[in-house]
């Protein structure tokens, strides 16, 4: 079984003082320590920043199989002349 230690990589950055000092206050407030509050934020980040990356790779469709929910509001004879081609 791999260990912490091999499923991770370390990524360090430097960053002014006051920077790291704002960092640590936000991070005290949510009770959180630095690497989690900034791993969060960069995970919030490249989320926003790569959402078209995995849009058109494939990864995440929006369709009636993968929702049923959609399926039911999509189903309709009104909804059904964007269904023809």
């Amino acid at each position: 079984m791999a260990t912490t230690q091999e499923r991770r990589a370390r990524l360090s950055i430097d960053v002014p003082r006051e920077a790291r000092r704002r960092v640590h206050i936000a991070a005290a407030k949510r009770d959180q320590s630095i690497r989690d509050y900034v791993w969060q934020a960069v995970e919030a980040r490249l989320k926003h920043d790569l959402a078209d990356e995995v849009a058109s790779a494939g990864l995440v469709m929006l369709n009636e199989r993968a929702d049923p929910v959609l399926a039911a509001l999509w189903d309709n004879p009104k909804d059904a002349a964007y269904d023809k081609r």
